[in-house]
């Protein structure tokens, strides 16, 4: 199973998740509401997320879904 990693900076309001280890060759793209998506730049791979200006009870994480799992993938719904 992955271990998810979460990093929150009170200070400067930010929280940043990781499934997978950070890369030195990470690239990032803003997804909007101050969430940004963080992937291999070799793979195009997803391996974290931050969201910018976040407190503890953000709203922005009643949206966020996040499932790391091996093997095949859950059929998607008609």
């Amino acid at each position: 199973m992955a271990q998810v990693k979460v990093y929150y900076e009170p200070a400067m309001e930010l929280l940043t998740l990781f499934w997978q280890a950070p890369r030195p060759n990470q690239i990032c793209t803003e997804l909007g509401d101050g969430a940004i998506l963080m992937k291999d730049a070799t793979t195009g791979q997803p391996i974290g997320l931050e969201l910018l200006s976040y407190r503890p009870g953000d709203e922005r994480f009643d949206a966020v879904s996040v499932e790391v799992g091996q093997g095949e993938r859950p059929p998607v719904p008609a």
